[in-house]
């Protein structure tokens, strides 16, 4: 049976990448790995991860209902990072939407470590 390369991109099957990180049996050890679990997250429509991963002063902005609505209705396509400093990561996520229109979302992340686990904070979009 062919592996799975990870939806985040990475050129590793997915079970040696982000899975381990949805699964909680590893931390993610960076801003940018949190960033490539999320998009997988996305891909596979863990919603829960997404919530858990969030920081608690911005978790109260993302309800999990929504998260998981929007991300099964579309179908994720390719995640590009394109810069990133120690807690900040500047991606591309292209997805077909409801209708299978090509989209792209550009966002500008802020991330943050607390008590050893990195949180997703929020982000500027362009």
């Amino acid at each position: 049976m062919k592996e799975l390369a990870c939806h985040c991109g990475s050129q590793i099957n997915f079970d040696d990448c982000c899975k381990q990180y949805l699964d909680g049996t590893q931390n993610v050890p960076t801003a940018v790995a949190l960033m490539r679990s999320r998009y997988s997250a996305y891909a596979t429509h863990n919603a829960d991860y997404l919530v858990a991963t969030t920081h608690i002063s911005t978790r109260k902005d993302h309800n999990k209902n929504d998260i998981l609505d929007w991300s099964q209705s579309n179908q994720w396509m390719k995640l590009e990072v394109l810069q990133a400093t120690d807690n900040t990561v500047e991606f591309k996520a292209f997805y077909l939407d409801n209708m299978m229109q090509m989209q792209m979302h550009h966002e500008y992340s802020t991330f943050k470590m607390e008590s050893g686990k990195w949180f997703y904070v929020d982000g500027t979009f362009n």
